[in-house]
């Protein structure tokens, strides 16, 4: 699949749909979300936590390499609970321009 870099994440969540409405044996990913939201949400943070010693390590490639990994799961569960990545998309561009205190403020209390 040939896939422009804007593109891409689209790309591999549109992947990802497929291998949970068509899974087979030999998919990871159809793996993870056959095992359910936990499984999804302990890889995640086991992903978040390995970016995080990454950077710690300020190795470039390693960094980018666990940014991808995190990328990708979260990708899953985003998929797993049928929110469409143009959610994110559209979120991110309601903040953006927005200083992050008063996108915070913005919020409903809780």
């Amino acid at each position: 699949m040939n896939c422009e870099h804007n593109d891409i994440l689209q790309a591999v969540y549109r992947v990802i749909l497929e291998r949970k409405a068509n899974p087979s044996e030999e998919s990871y990913t159809a793996s993870l979300i056959r095992k359910g939201n936990d499984k999804i949400l302990k890889k995640l943070g086991e992903e978040a936590t390995e970016l995080v010693i990454a950077g710690k390590g300020g190795v470039r490639d390693e960094i980018v390499y666990e940014a991808a990994d995190l990328f990708f799961h979260t990708l899953v569960l985003l998929g797993y609970h049928d929110i469409p990545l143009d959610a994110v998309n559209d979120e991110l561009r309601r903040r953006f321009g927005m200083s992050g205190i008063a996108e915070k403020q913005s919020r409903p209390s809780e």
